[in-house]
């Protein structure tokens, strides 16, 4: 087998890198270069880096182009990965949710209406997106979730508690699982919901590390509504839309590249 690259390859791994040396700030990576510090900083720059890289069609690299993405294959992920890492670009993962974990659940999932609604602005950074799955006694075991969601005619009234939820305070949107049956078998009665962040009855909590960082946070629903065109796939059927999520969440080509980086800084300090 031949595991050299084509020439069309060869092509889209240049491109990659001479767009991401023209567009990084200037004196990024250079030891003058301020880089944003605190939970907010972090935030707005990332929404500016993820706006810039839509605009240059960057954004949503694997997801197809009827939805705003630049549909390329799995090697032309890996290579974007690779010399996004070479010139280290910005982590994203101040807004990862969204375009990582909620846009392609969106395109699997989600009705046409909800994919309009959403994935444009996912790419763009104008909408940033928090996860709502674990709870104070659901973490590793997710199905056993508490979090209550009642149907009332079209509206869904939640209330219960999420934990460890990271860039709650900035979010705009969640994804929210919840219990729906209370009846049913664990992994049956759950429900995957968006909701909207500024709806009355959310709380949240920041969660201080001993470091001083909060990126981490308790969020509380006290009574909110939600309408029923937010459910994603069916009601009482969201484990199989969580599965999806955390496929994703679990999956990537940038763990392979940043472990790449990472093995290059260490022989760099040899």
């Amino acid at each position: 087998m031949d595991f050299r690259l084509t020439p069309a390859e060869e092509r889209f791994r240049s491109e990659v890198h001479a767009w991401l040396v023209a567009n990084l700030p200037a004196g990024w990576g250079t030891p003058g270069f301020r880089k944003p510090e605190d939970a907010a900083e972090k935030v707005r720059f990332a929404r500016w880096w993820q706006r810039r890289l839509h605009e240059g069609g960057w954004a949503g690299l694997h997801w197809p182009r009827e939805y705003g993405g630049r549909g390329a294959s799995p090697l032309e992920q890996l290579l974007f990965a690779e010399e996004y890492t070479r010139v280290g670009a910005p982590s994203m993962i101040d807004i990862g949710v969204g375009p990582a974990l909620v846009g392609p659940t969106l395109i699997h999932h989600g009705t046409e209406q909800q994919k309009q609604r959403f994935l444009r602005k996912i790419l763009t950074g104008e909408e940033m997106w928090c996860q709502g799955f674990s709870e104070p006694n659901a973490g590793s075991d997710l199905a056993a979730v508490r979090t209550r969601a009642e149907l009332r005619g079209d509206t869904f009234h939640v209330s219960g508690q999420k934990i460890w939820t990271s860039y709650a305070r900035f979010a705009e949107w969640c994804i929210l699982v919840t219990r729906t049956d209370f009846q049913a078998p664990k992994h049956k009665g759950i429900t995957f919901l968006l909701v909207d962040m500024t709806s009355p009855g959310i709380t949240i909590r920041p969660l201080v590390e001993m470091t001083g960082v909060a990126w981490f946070n308790e969020v509380f629903f006290d009574d909110v509504r939600v309408p029923r065109e937010n459910v994603v796939g069916e009601v009482n059927g969201g484990w199989t839309i969580v599965i999806t999520t955390l496929a994703h969440e679990r999956s990537g080509s940038a763990p392979h590249a940043r472990l790449q980086g990472e093995m290059r800084d260490v022989l760099d300090l040899a």
